[in-house]
């Protein structure tokens, strides 16, 4: 039992409960007042900093892997994809599965949400594939597409282990990703798509399996081993490039007439060095800001080829016309001389190591100087009509002929004095696999093609004879008129 010193009467409660009340009665009406006061962004922030410092801190910390930063591919995200296909595990839901005709294995990519458990050092990880749909930036910018999918990878594990894995387990993946990628690597060829991707632009790629090699190639041996050796002294000075202050890049023209073989020539030098083909067309770039972002996304150890330089390179008029809501006409910016240059071999150009830039034309005298000088295109490369060196490649790579035949002394006679391509001699060897009948139908083509250099050499001379005649007969009339002038003074002086 309690005595009443010992338990509070209820007139004590009572005033207890009272001064309780207003205290929370005047707490409230100066939260009220405050409210007014404090903006709503300060009063944002005070509540999430109250609530960062009394709510539970989580002992998971993630990192957030993006496809690409900025406007450049992610390293980071590239290696994850690969070293990721090799932990995949029964309790894995969703996969996607792909494989061309040429490769052996399947190719294993994550879906969309997928989590992947991996275990490093003891530390477990977990992984996860992020898919979303961003927002068009720019509304009225045509070369955007209206929706973008952003990707990213999610790894998340326990904090106390952040040092690890930035310092050891991200390094590892990125090894780990290279050597899996050089054991089944298989040679991509990229072409544009205009359809999706940031800007609108972007590469997309298939197996790239051209058989040419410099075996195969109908080029004379000299130039043949000219190149390897330039490529091989290429793809092993890293450090000299480095010492010397430029751009580990090597700049090759090939000019010639249509079916020389130049295509051909750059399928055996990307066998030959094991590096991807970029085929970049100019005439679906319409700003250096394009031809910046396709330029940091093409990887290392890579050959960008530009055809038809020529052809493709109309600066001047490559324009695009739109108008505003006045409908006033505007120009967007359009791809320029000065950006293909800085691009070649600016400062753009040394974003990215062991690079090969290859431009193809058909008329060299046709290109802008700015463009020829080393530094741009460090070797040119002349792809002329077909030899008797490269004939009998031809002969040997279509019949299997490797030594003497009955048709070769009148074929090798007529090539050296007939202009004709490797292509044309090809598409002949081509039609039989008699050899005798695709030996006899080079031979026609041949003398035909004599025949008609024949005619257009006759008829050039002919055209050069009359002209000749031409000015023979000006000359003529001039000297006549002369002396005529000359006699008229003459008689004037004896008249006189």
């Amino acid at each position: 039992m309690f005595s009443g010193k010992e338990f509070p009467s209820s007139s004590s409660f009572l005033a207890a409960y009272a001064s309780m009340a207003g205290s929370i009665m005047m707490a409230q009406s100066i939260a009220n007042q405050l409210s007014h006061l404090i903006p709503h962004h300060v009063r944002s922030y005070l509540l999430s900093t109250l609530r960062y410092f009394f709510k539970p801190q989580s002992p998971i910390l993630t990192l957030v892997i993006d496809e690409s930063t900025g406007i450049a591919r992610n390293q980071v995200y590239d290696a994850s994809e690969t070293y990721l296909c090799t932990k995949v595990s029964p309790n894995t839901k969703r996969l996607k599965i792909s494989k061309t005709p040429t490769e052996k294995n399947l190719t294993i990519k994550l879906e969309k949400g997928e989590k992947i458990v991996d275990n490093y050092e003891g530390v477990e990880l977990q992984w996860r594939l992020v898919f979303a749909e961003a927002e068009k930036n720019d509304s009225h910018n045509p070369f955007q597409p209206r929706n973008v999918e952003k990707r990213w990878f999610e790894l998340s594990f326990h904090r106390d282990h952040k040092e690890t894995i930035l310092g050891s387990y991200i390094p590892y993946i990125l090894e780990k990703a290279k050597s899996i990628k050089e054991e089944v690597r298989v040679l991509k060829m990229h072409t544009l798509n205009n359809s999706q991707g940031y800007g609108g632009i972007k590469w997309e790629s298939i197996n790239l399996e051209h058989p040419a090699t410099f075996e195969t190639l109908a080029m004379e041996p000299d130039l043949k081993n000219i190149v390897i050796e330039d490529l091989n002294r290429f793809v092993k000075r890293k450090d000299f490039y480095k010492r010397v202050g430029r751009a580990w890049k090597r700049g090759y023209l090939l000019y010639g007439p249509p079916g020389t073989g130049k295509s051909s020539l750059v399928a055996a030098m990307a066998n030959h060095l094991k590096f991807d083909v970029y085929d970049l067309q100019l005439a679906n770039i319409m700003r250096d800001s394009d031809l910046r972002r396709l330029f940091l996304a093409t990887g290392n150890r890579s050959i960008l080829v530009i055809e038809d330089i020529d052809c493709s390179l109309d600066l001047p008029d490559r324009r695009q016309v739109s108008k505003d809501g006045d409908g006033r006409k505007q120009h967007d910016v359009q791809l320029t001389l000065s950006g293909l240059l800085n691009f070649i071999d600016g400062l753009w150009s040394s974003c990215g190591d062991e690079r090969i830039i290859i431009f193809t034309t058909n008329h060299r005298d046709r290109l802008d100087p700015a463009l020829l000088r080393p530094g741009r295109m460090d070797m040119h490369i002349h792809m002329s009509y077909c030899t008797t060196h490269g004939f009998r490649v031809l002969a040997s790579n279509y019949l299997g002929i490797n030594g003497y035949h009955t048709l070769f002394g009148e074929i090798e006679d007529l090539i050296k004095t007939t202009e004709v391509t490797p292509a044309q001699v090809a598409e002949e060897l081509m039609k039989s696999e008699d050899s005798n009948i695709a030996l006899e139908g080079v031979v026609k083509l041949l003398k035909r093609k004599k025949l008609e250099g024949d005619e257009l050499f006759e008829e050039g001379a002919k055209k050069v004879g009359i002209q000749e005649a031409k000015r023979q007969k000006v000359e003529n009339k001039r000297r006549v008129s002369v002396r005529i002038n000359s006699g008229k003074k003459t008689n004037k002086r004896r008249c006189s």
